[in-house]
């Protein structure tokens, strides 16, 4: 019987958001694995005693993602850790979309802004600006001309928590069409989604936002299956991916192009594709048991 372990986070008095995560131990359980969820930073779990760790909802990591990735590296040294190690590194900085556009994948246009640099703020069009490091829209947030001076005090309060700024392009079809998220698992299309858009012109960068809102099943189109494919091909050292998901949206030629690579880890959205928990389940134990 493979022991599997689900990380998650503690949200502490606060209900967990991850509303996918009973139901997949339970379906991991019915599979025969021996499965519990453990928070990733709880000090009193031996990870070396699972077989596999798989990352599901740390959703306070990017608030301490140095800590995050010493223990990623930790537990991918003394056990299987999925995603791996060297694709959490890679992916939990944003500085990922400049490798898929070298790649020639289709991404929103994005310049980087370390600490100590300035920014060269656009003049025209409305943008978005946004750290490297981030999850749920934290710190995001939409800007036309006229709120220079705004922005400007956002990139530096993103410089004074040591962050690297993010500055792209608002596309606008996303108030149209929206967000959509393919979501593979086991090197297979699982199901998609899609959501309305997240920011607004009235919401400040440092306000609390509805990650998903508007989110409905989805149906992918050949052009956005074919994006996000090119998208997980050009993932450095072709790992071997357990999990992935690919956001997109439509560019301003109106083809879809890469907003987000989620390797680390994405909500599923099991609650609303509910036939999919059975398949991520055996891909989990599958997982665990290969030699």
């Amino acid at each position: 019987m493979p022991r599997i372990a689900l990380a998650t986070y503690d949200p502490g008095a606060e209900p967990s958001k991850d509303r996918d995560l009973p139901v997949l131990v339970e379906a991991l359980r019915a599979a025969g694995a021996d499965a519990v969820a453990a928070p990733w930073d709880d000090p009193s779990v031996d990870w070396t005693g699972f077989g596999l760790v798989v990352i599901r909802s740390t959703w306070d990591y990017s608030w301490r993602a140095a800590e995050f990735l010493a223990w990623a590296h930790k537990v991918g040294t003394a056990t299987r850790l999925a995603n791996p190690p060297e694709v959490v590194r890679w992916n939990t900085d944003k500085r990922y979309l400049g490798d898929l556009a070298a790649a020639d994948v289709p991404v929103v246009p994005t310049r980087y802004v370390a600490p100590g640099e300035s920014a060269a703020l656009p003049t025209e069009g409305e943008y978005v600006v946004k750290p490297t490091s981030g999850a749920g829209a934290r710190y995001a947030a939409r800007y036309t001309p006229d709120g220079r001076e705004a922005a400007q005090r956002h990139v530096a309060r993103l410089h004074e928590e040591g962050l690297t700024a993010m500055i792209q392009p608002y596309l606008t079809a996303i108030d149209t069409t929206g967000e959509r998220a393919l979501q593979f698992f086991g090197g297979r299309l699982l199901h998609a989604s899609r959501k309305r858009a997240v920011l607004s012109r009235e919401t400040a960068y440092d306000a609390q936002k509805v990650a998903h809102p508007g989110l409905e099943p989805w149906q992918p189109t050949p052009a956005e299956l074919a994006v996000a494919e090119r998208a997980l091909s050009a993932v450095p050292g072709d790992p071997a991916l357990l999990y992935a998901r690919v956001d997109l949206a439509d560019g301003e030629d109106g083809r879809p192009c890469v907003m987000e690579l989620e390797l680390v880890e994405p909500n599923l959205f099991l609650f609303l594709h509910p036939g999919s928990v059975g398949r991520v389940a055996e891909a989990i134990v599958e997982a665990a048991t290969a030699a």
